[in-house]
């Protein structure tokens, strides 16, 4: 396995723990509107996103050709988030989880359509395998065929649709501060009007909380848009079930959420198929590497 995907699966581990650390947090805010929220989730990426293009030699230089993109990634990923929160406030949360991981699936479909990327059935069956442990940990009680399921359906998707176009704008150079900073400014953009005729008074807890939600989602922002330039999603995307993982230790640690045998049979499944995944993809390069140097070799001219 190549220095980048190594370096793209670590990436989108600590997404997955960053994200995790989100949920929380935006758990503990307590009850406030989805918009608000939302605002909150991107407005400190906005902060820090903006401080490292400030302080970097290219500063906020897009790369030639890259807008289109940008603003692909920043309206299909705003829409994500406003799906998906959506469906977390209507949904059972292990309904609304469960439609979220649907993100990597679609991944790997729509970057064979913009990106021309080809996964193999053995990649295909990891994702497939990861889908029902996932199932295992979520257990959803039903309501997805309702109007607020479908909702949260069409956030897996354009979720899916943002991480394409983070891989699109990686592979033409451009920088992860960069594709953040866009995300994030063009999510507060669209959720500001809405917050201002919306707002509802927050206590300091709810504040301290919100801000951990935007500082967490921040870290998670820019360790999956580093993990999406460095390899393709068909070679990465299963890692992010990860962050399921992360959750469930967070939640038995400090909400006292004991997981039960189901969510033990998911966790073994995911991490089985983390780990055949892994495997799969060592062996695959080191026999294309060995059956590229034979080919070299039978090239060369006998002695």
């Amino acid at each position: 396995m190549d220095k980048n995907k190594k370096q793209g699966i670590l990436f989108i581990i600590g997404a997955g723990f960053c994200f995790a650390l989100m949920t929380f947090f935006v758990r503990k805010s307590g009850d406030l509107p989805t918009i608000q929220k939302a605002f909150f989730r991107n407005v400190v990426a906005v902060f820090v996103a903006f401080v490292l293009l400030l302080r970097s030699k290219q500063g906020f230089r897009v790369q030639k050709g890259s807008i289109p993109g940008l603003l692909a990634r920043s309206f299909f990923g705003t829409c994500g988030i406003l799906c998906n929160f959506f469906a977390a406030d209507h949904l059972h949360i292990a309904d609304a989880s469960m439609l979220n991981k649907l993100s990597p699936f679609f991944a790997i479909a729509v970057s064979y359509i913009i990106l021309k990327e080809r996964a193999n059935a053995v990649e295909w069956l990891s994702v497939v395998v990861a889908l029902i442990g996932a199932a295992f940990v979520v257990k959803p009680t039903g309501g997805v065929t309702t109007l607020y399921g479908l909702v949260g359906l069409a956030g897996g998707l354009a979720a899916g649709l943002g991480y394409t176009f983070i891989r699109y704008l990686g592979k033409r150079g451009e920088r992860g501060p960069v594709i953040v900073l866009w995300f994030s400014l063009f999510s507060c953009l669209a959720t500001a009007p809405a917050l201002i005729f919306d707002y509802h008074p927050m206590s300091g807890q709810q504040l301290t909380f919100l801000l951990l939600t935007g500082l967490s989602a921040t870290g998670g922002q820019l360790c999956i848009t580093k993990a999406y330039t460095k390899a393709a999603a068909r070679d990465i995307s299963v890692f992010d079930y990860s962050q399921i993982l992360f959750a469930a230790i967070l939640g038995w640690i400090f909400l006292a959420e004991l997981p039960d045998i189901f969510s033990w049979i998911g966790y073994v499944i995911i991490i089985g198929t983390a780990v055949g995944k892994w495997r799969y993809m060592l062996w695959r390069d080191r026999r294309e590497k060995e059956k590229g140097e034979t080919t070299w070799n039978e090239k060369q001219p006998s002695a």
